[in-house]
């Protein structure tokens, strides 16, 4: 088990990994200025981090219907204090006939030069999540990239988008079977564990049923659900006839025609 302290935390990652057990991971998001994304490096090295989980899907934020129609708002006293030391990022001016999103938000969003110059400012394995095309995952195995996370971001920056499952096959054939792939967004049970394992995943995460777990019955609550996660998916080994992982395999599952997810 490995735990993924994310950028955004609300708890400082010096004190998250002080807590964690000996693997833990630290997400990365790059910062408007390079400096500021070193530092945030740098200290994920000091901290005892093992590698870098970098977060390329959402350059920018994408507005939630659900959560505008609930009403929802973020408490004031949850901030994400690993960036508290760094400068807001300052307002782009634009002119009239500028877009907000392509000449404001997206003039920061990173590009491969930016993946070059991290790979080689860190000696941490980098791992890029948001993979969900078979050519960007060619050529982030090429750029030196450890290991990919299949990820469509739980379906909540673009609706529409493939889910993590159908996209995993393709990106698979795509970068041979000697190199590490994981998935996430859409796992809710231990089947799903054994689905992605077979569609050609070597592990899976897990980010909201962790949540939901914490929010009803704290660190307990978090331990049932991995335990229950295991248990289901040692009950679907049992009943497919898989003595091990490597008994499962791409031929233990039959697509649905015509069936399509989002997540």
């Amino acid at each position: 088990a490995c735990m993924v302290c994310s950028t955004l935390s609300s708890v400082r990652l010096e004190d998250v990994a002080e807590r964690a057990g000996a693997e833990k991971w630290f997400q990365l998001y790059f910062q408007p200025r390079r400096e500021y994304t070193l530092d945030l490096v740098r200290r994920a090295e000091r901290a005892g981090f093992s590698a870098l989980v970098v977060t390329l899907d959402a350059s920018i934020q994408a507005p939630s219907i659900r959560a505008r129609r609930a009403g929802f708002v973020m408490p004031p006293a949850i901030q994400p204090v690993n960036l508290a030391a760094y400068p807001a990022p300052a307002q782009v001016r634009l002119d009239r006939d500028q877009s907000i999103i392509f000449q404001g938000m997206m003039s920061e969003a990173p590009t491969w030069a930016d993946l070059t110059w991290l790979l080689a400012h860190t000696t941490l394995p980098v791992v890029v999540k948001g993979v969900l095309h078979p050519a960007d995952a060619v050529e982030f195995r090429r750029q030196g990239v450890a290991a990919l996370l299949v990820s469509n971001h739980g379906g909540r920056s673009l609706d529409g988008v493939p889910a993590s499952l159908t996209a995993l096959p393709e990106i698979r054939r795509a970068v041979g079977e000697d190199y590490p792939l994981l998935l996430d967004s859409g796992i809710r049970s231990g089947t799903d564990i054994f689905k992605a394992l077979a569609l050609g995943a070597d592990a899976v995460m897990i980010g909201r049923l962790q949540l939901h777990a914490l929010a009803v019955a704290g660190a307990l609550g978090v331990a049932h659900l991995i335990r229950t996660l295991r248990e289901e998916l040692e009950v679907c080994m049992a009943l497919a006839g898989c003595a091990t992982l490597d008994d499962i395999g791409p031929d233990m599952i039959q697509e649905q025609k015509g069936a399509h997810h989002t997540c």
